[in-house]
């Protein structure tokens, strides 16, 4: 076995909970720009002092309501400041936070409610307790007159109760429950995207955000560091954003929200944050949207030329930090003037200050890494999965390498078990699953290494790769191994494609699925002369799919000739989360993807195809 431990950068004190890193900021330095929120044309920062004031009239509220220290309390809302306020307040009350994505359905709401025993729930719109109240008779637990919607006046309702004299919660009694909370206590239950079955309910106490968002400040004060921003627009329901939220107030950096992703332009070039955060398909969509943009202004070959420079100054850059010789004067010049003509709109398109990004969720993809690197914008990727909260590794800006997930956090530990499977120890692994003591056993090895089910590879600096999911081996019927994840990293690259799902278990090849981007096709299409189709009709276009073929071939060139695609089907529809086949954090559900489309498999397979 290979194993990499890092000893924690930061000691905490065990008895320490989120509340307290924020009682500590406001203490230090009331005025400091913790939330911020959009405002007219602009932005309007809540101090410190702001912050604690709004979480304590809530957190008084939800006490005087009847939800006790202990209790879970459902928060299902889209990105926005209430979101944070309202998953600070339930702390501060001693309750236990249980998200609820916003896209959600009655049965997966149900489920997770149902199962985490909610007695109460904050709500965005009326739609969501709409939704509540149509599964009603599947969650005894949730008292209906505790069902709060923040478009409908819930936080007013709920402070109102707070102040309410003949419910006798007074500020004594709320400072007491505030400071019984400890390190070792549940935060929040966080209920696993369901890639594979039905959602487990994973258990994170305080003690693992706090611990891992104090080193990982600590491990990249570059990035987050006093005076930083970031503007969230992932989903707070998953754990990345979640543990980014923790990540501010202990870098005491400001946070903003916005929950329209339509004007995530808009709002990054007016916020102009320091450091981005995103998943590897945000990443993909930024750079096919700025292709076609240049394609459908007579510059292709300019864009392309350009991204071509773009990696290749990364790939030298990463040369000379190996001892290499760095990038050569030419192609230093070249980047010059690239970077007056391509590169700085790419980075305005991010706000304009925004030096780092941070991808986590998936692999990003090297040729995306290295192209958003040379642009100027160096992606920290990273490796973490809800039972570890979030992250566990993590490139830093001193030593980035891009095919990589970088190295351990402080305090993380990483080990490569003899079959490949990445192991992972430390304290911000996981309590173990909510009312699940069977897959408490199948998670752990008797040595306490959790399972992430993740294959990779560890290397002499410590840097972690992942190959694949163990689950998602493809085994052919000639029994060769194969990792969908490195052909279909390679595919989604391509401006068209939106979703690739390599198929070939137990069968004669190895095979895929493609889906085209509805957004990217017209405009592509129009730039090359070619018939503008819908995207039911470029499915069988064979203009369209040679350009598809091209795009197999460079992904098979990453491969061996067993492991290569030996045929493609295009689909007549992609893969979304409305219709099931992605999670809210994008990710394919591949089980889902091949019953919904199991006779394009077989059709891939039949002697007549």
């Amino acid at each position: 076995m290979i194993e990499r431990a890092e000893p924690l950068a930061v000691q905490i004190d065990p008895d320490q909970s989120v509340t307290d890193l924020l009682v500590e900021v406001a203490a230090a330095s009331p005025d400091l720009p913790l939330l911020a929120r959009p405002a007219g044309d602009g932005w309007e920062n809540l101090g410190a002092a702001e912050v604690v004031r709004r979480v304590r009239a809530l957190a008084a509220g939800l006490a005087a309501s009847g939800v006790a220290p202990g209790d879970r309390v459902a928060l299902l809302s889209r990105t926005r400041l209430e979101w944070t306020l309202a998953d600070y307040a339930i702390w501060w009350a001693g309750a236990v936070t249980v998200p609820v994505y916003e896209t959600s359905s009655a049965e997966q709401a149900a489920w997770i409610i149902s199962d985490s025993g909610c007695t109460a729930a904050i709500v965005e719109q009326p739609r969501h307790r709409a939704l509540l109240e149509s599964v009603a008779g599947e969650t005894p637990a949730l008292d209906p007159a505790r069902v709060w919607v923040i478009d409908d006046g819930g936080f007013e309702a709920v402070e109102a109760l707070g102040r309410d004299a003949s419910l006798a919660v007074d500020d004594a009694e709320l400072e007491r429950r505030r400071a019984a909370v400890t390190g070792a206590d549940l935060a929040t239950i966080i209920y696993t995207s369901g890639t594979t079955g039905r959602p487990k309910g994973c258990r994170l106490t305080h003690a693992n955000f706090v611990v891992l968002s104090r080193n990982a400040v600590a491990a990249i004060p570059e990035v987050f560091a006093v005076g930083a921003s970031t503007l969230l627009f992932l989903p707070l329901a998953h754990v990345f954003a979640r543990f980014v939220q923790v990540l501010c107030l202990a870098g005491r950096t400001t946070l903003a929200h916005t929950a329209d992703t339509t004007q995530l332009t808009r709002d990054l070039a007016s916020f102009q944050p320091t450091y981005v955060l995103a998943v590897p398909r945000v990443f993909e969509k930024v750079y096919a949207s700025a292709e076609q943009k240049a394609i459908e202004g007579g510059k292709g070959k300019v864009f392309t030329r350009a991204a071509a420079v773009a990696e290749a100054y990364s790939r030298a850059a990463d040369a000379g930090a190996d001892g290499g010789r760095g990038p050569g004067l030419a192609l230093r010049a070249q980047h010059a003037v690239f970077d007056r003509l391509v590169y700085a709109k790419l980075r305005a398109a991010l706000g304009g200050r925004a030096q780092y990004a941070v991808s986590g969720g998936g692999p990003l993809g090297e040729r995306l890494g290295h192209f958003f690197k040379g642009v100027g914008i160096t992606v920290l990727q990273g490796y973490g999965l809800t039972e570890t909260t979030a992250p566990t590794t993590v490139n830093r800006p001193e030593r980035v390498k891009v095919a990589s997930v970088g190295r351990p956090l402080p305090g993380c530990s990483v080990r490569i078990d003899s079959d490949g499977e990445v192991l992972v120890k430390g304290p911000h692994v996981f309590a173990g699953y909510w009312g699940d003591a069977k897959a408490d056993a199948e998670a752990f090895d008797a040595d306490g290494w959790f399972r992430t089910g993740d294959l990779g590879a560890l290397d002499d600096e410590g840097f972690l790769s992942i190959t694949g999911r163990k689950k998602e081996i493809i085994v052919t019927a000639g029994g060769k191994n194969v990792a969908p994840a490195v052909l279909e990293d390679r595919l989604r690259a391509h401006p068209i494609i939106s979703q690739a799902l390599v198929v070939g278990d137990a069968r004669p090849f190895v095979a895929c699925l493609l889906t085209l981007d509805p957004d990217v096709l017209p405009g592509w299409l129009r730039a090359r002369g070619m018939p503008v189709l819908d995207v039911a009709a470029a499915a069988h276009d064979a203009g369209v799919r040679a350009v598809l073929q091209e795009a197999v071939d460079q992904a098979n060139a990453a491969v061996s000739h067993a492991e290569a695609i030996k045929k493609f089907a295009v689909l007549k529809t992609d893969f979304t989360e409305a219709n099931g086949l992605l999670t809210p954090s994008l990710k394919l559900r591949r089980r889902q993807v091949m019953a919904a489309h199991a006779e394009a498999v077989e059709e891939l397979y039949s002697s007549r195809s």
